[in-house]
């Protein structure tokens, strides 16, 4: 996978997750971690996403998550193959 492709995902996950209002949101790939694992072989990606946002007051952890990949949803499982998701309240 090339840089710019990696780019290019980082910034639809920013895009898919913008309707958040997120104050703080790092997106970092880690798919080079999870080389030759069977879901990198397509070619999917590993992901971890630190996401702040005021629409995840008064949620529980798991219903976070849940918004989550209800607005990443049809990126899983491609070119999404796994998150790893640290999603707190502003």
């Amino acid at each position: 996978m090339n840089q710019a492709s990696d780019q290019d995902r980082i910034a639809l996950i920013r895009e898919r997750l913008a309707p958040l209002a997120p104050s703080q949101l790092e997106i970092s790939d880690e798919s080079h971690l999870h080389a030759g694992h069977a879901g990198a072989q397509g070619g999917a990606g590993h992901y971890r996403v630190l996401i702040v946002s005021k629409s995840f007051a008064e949620l529980t952890a798991v219903a976070r998550h849940r918004l989550v990949y209800h607005h990443l949803q049809d990126l899983i499982p491609f070119p999404i193959h796994a998150l790893a998701l640290d999603t707190r309240a502003s």
